[in-house]
């Protein structure tokens, strides 16, 4: 029963075979199809070439991962029809190509040692790739990985951004881009992934934080932040996780897995990605061992005479590298590769020979013929640049050497024309090239404007009282008022003596019979209302006045002032604008000079542009007026700020700020007198008085591009 039963599976599984045969003939003959892959190097360049059926209209998208490294590119309508999926390549750093069809596209996976950039040429029927060689791409910084460069003119808002969780568990972050012309740059941060969409903005409502933590991926948060002219996406995760990221049209997608780990077999070293193998010997000789190794791996091994001796082991889907590392480390062996060579010997016996090389080509540098060449210098100055090269990094041997030139090499500058002259080995000058290149260029500018608003409030308010009595026995009588029975009159003015003077008092307008003279008054205010009554008795030859004055003051007023200045990253920069005033210095012989002291606006600065694009200032902000007028000369009144920021490109932060309030409330009254209910407020005057005094200090910095420059 069991045998026809596995009778039956097999047949089952030979008709699927069969029928799915059908299908990609069928396919191959209804669409494109790949009809062959081959690599090879072309001018140093490794090079794969696909051909096609039938032409391709488009290229293909792509994306690249860093670990492991691989480079991925969808075809879309497309199938397979070069008779096997795996192509062994070995050339360089492109181990294999695999090809993958899933529906009607099928994806080119190329395996690689290193990750590294590559470019793509369309020909008709045939797609060639380059790959960029991993010294060049290590040289480069570790660029972030480049999905396209933004063909975008102006900045474009991103559509949506949302988080998904795949059947396998990994976490899918997809963004709705605004076309697919966006660049995208992508770079592995040691706790998650960064992502910037270049001219593209953010929505305010996609400004937030994701907390994706429940839906139990790698991925714990997703955090979108807008940063000058692009959008920058952080993606945390925690465990041990890989990703891989691709774009399709308008949307771009990354995906976070948890790496799978196989307990039945060794974990897999740092820096070990050759093919796995398996090695069960006792007490086989270690050059037969090597022998072994290299048929597997194809590679051509040169053993020294010197290495012997036997090894037992036993190994399971271990990385060849690791293996043979394993070998050579319990043997006390060490490894020289060139190319596709490796020659094994004892440790000691490679570095003797590589100290003899060493000294051989030190011995051929000193014998070498010397060049001169001329470098010309677009940015920086000739005699920094020389000054930098020819500076010293020590003695050896009782010589001074130069920290890049030979010590036979030497250089010169020539500001007229700002070149510099460079004698040295042909090497050296090489080297001196490449730094030159990295050295002399064009330092970005920085705007800095900041705005400094002082606001002042003030309020007052007074009320006072003058009472008196005056005896006009010398002089009664006069015209003005209104009678009150016989001689009696009653007056009213505007002020104490206007009242007296319309009584009748025959023009007298003395007030020395004050006995109340508390008046209303507020500072800096001149004058106050006032309303006077004046009771003149023609009988008695005397008069009472009552004068009652009351004032109430609102004032605001507002200084602003905005200095603002243009310098180059860590370039200090200073404005000032303000009165130098002089005053009387001693000296120590007892002789008196004239002196000046500054009372002025400044803006000192020095910016920092950081990689993410962000700036720091180093700022001391001045706000000086003159001050009151002291025997010593002028008082100076000073407002200080000095202080080190962070602030993004194009954005606007308050770095301090001085808020003062005075408030006054003053009664002045004759004591008892005063005290009465009601009639207390003819022998006394209250002030109130408050000051309000504000001072803000506002920056905004921007990078000047080259756009920005030229308007």
């Amino acid at each position: 029963m069991k045998q026809n039963s596995g009778k039956l599976l097999n047949y089952c599984r030979s008709a699927a075979v069969g029928i799915s045969v059908l299908l990609i003939s069928f396919g191959a003959l209804a669409q494109g199809a790949i009809s062959a892959v081959s690599s090879s190097v072309q001018s140093g360049v490794e090079t794969l070439k696909i051909d096609f059926t039938d032409p391709v209209a488009t290229p293909p998208t792509g994306f690249a991962t860093q670990s492991p490294a691989r480079i991925a590119l969808d075809f879309q309508g497309v199938v397979n029809s070069a008779g096997k999926s795996v192509f062994e390549a070995n050339l360089g750093n492109l181990k294999s190509v695999n090809i993958v069809q899933a529906g009607d596209r099928s994806r080119v996976v190329l395996n690689l040692k290193s990750p590294t950039s590559y470019r793509t040429d369309l020909q008709g029927k045939t797609l060639f790739l380059f790959l960029e060689p991993v010294s060049s791409a290590s040289a480069s910084n570790a660029q972030p990985a480049a999905f396209s460069e933004s063909q975008n003119a102006d900045v474009l808002p991103l559509k949506d951004i949302d988080f998904r969780r795949g059947a396998d568990g990994a976490g899918r972050v997809i963004v709705n881009l605004a076309s697919n012309q966006v660049g995208v740059d992508l770079q592995q941060q040691s706790k998650g992934i960064v992502v910037d969409f270049m001219k593209s903005s953010i929505p305010e409502g996609l400004r937030r934080r994701l907390d994706v933590t429940d839906f139990g991926t790698p991925v714990q948060t997703v955090t979108a932040t807008q940063n000058g002219e692009r959008v920058r996406m952080l993606i945390e995760s925690n465990g041990d996780w890989e990703h891989s990221a691709y774009q399709s049209d308008n949307q771009f997608v990354v995906e976070i897995r948890q790496k799978k780990i196989d307990l039945s077999k060794l974990t897999q070293g740092p820096g070990y990605s050759g093919e796995k193998l398996s090695l069960n010997f006792q007490n086989i000789e270690v050059r037969s061992l090597l022998q072994v190794i290299a048929d597997f791996t194809n590679f051509n091994i040169v053993t020294s005479d010197t290495v012997t001796g036997a090894l037992t082991l036993r190994l399971k889907d271990v990385p060849w590298d690791q293996a043979l590392q394993i070998i050579m480390d319990a043997k006390g062996l060490g490894m020289r590769k060139t190319g596709s060579v490796l020659w094994i010997a004892p440790k000691d016996e490679i570095d003797a020979r590589t100290k003899k090389d060493f000294e051989a080509a030190q011995a051929i540098q000193k014998l070498e013929p010397l060049k001169t060449q001329a470098f010309q210098l677009n940015y920086a100055k000739s005699a920094d640049i020389v000054t930098q090269l020819t500076a010293t990094s020590g003695s050896t041997a009782g010589s001074t050497a130069t920290r890049f030139l030979s010590e036979r090499g030497s250089a010169i500058s020539e500001p007229r024309t700002n070149q510099i002259f460079v004698t040295d080995t042909a090497a050296k000058l090489e080297e001196v090239r490449l730094l030159l290149a990295s050295l002399d260029v064009a330092v970005r500018q920085v705007l800095i404007e900041a705005r400094i608003v002082e606001a002042r409030d003030t309020f007052g308010r007074s009320l006072g009282v003058r009472l008196g009595a005056t005896d006009l026995r010398a002089n009664r009588g006069g015209d003005g008022g209104y009678g009150i029975g016989g001689d009696n009159r009653v007056a009213f003015g505007t002020s104490y003596s206007n009242a007296v003077a319309s009584s009748g008092a025959g023009g007298t307008t003395s007030t020395s019979g004050n006995f109340v003279n508390l008046p209303a008054s507020l500072s800096n205010v001149s004058s106050v209302g006032s309303f006077a009554l004046s009771i003149f008795n023609s009988a008695a030859n005397r008069f009472l006045t009552l004068e009652l004055s009351a004032m109430e003051a609102d004032g605001k007023g507002r200084i602003v002032s905005s200095p603002r200045i243009i310098t180059a990253d860590q370039t200090k920069a200073l404005i000032e604008q303000g009165t130098e005033y002089p005053y009387a210095v001693t000296a120590p012989n007892g002789a008196t000079t004239l002196a000046f002291k500054k009372a002025v606006l400044k803006l000192e600065v020095t910016p920092q542009i950081t990689p993410e694009g962000n700036i720091i200032l180093d700022l001391d902000v001045n706000k000086d007026s003159r001050g009151e007028t002291t025997t010593q000369g002028v008082a100076i009144d000073t407002k200080h700020v000095k202080t080190q920021i962070l602030i993004e490109n194009g954005g606007t932060v308050v770095i301090g700020g001085i808020f003062e309030m005075e408030e006054t409330n003053q009664e002045n009254k004759i004591p008892v007198l005063g005290d009465v209910p009601v009639l207390g407020n003819l022998f006394k005057n209250r002030t109130k008085e408050s000051t309000k005094r504000e001072m803000l200090i506002f920056i905004s910095p921007k990078v000047i591009n080259e756009r920005t420059a030229n308007r």
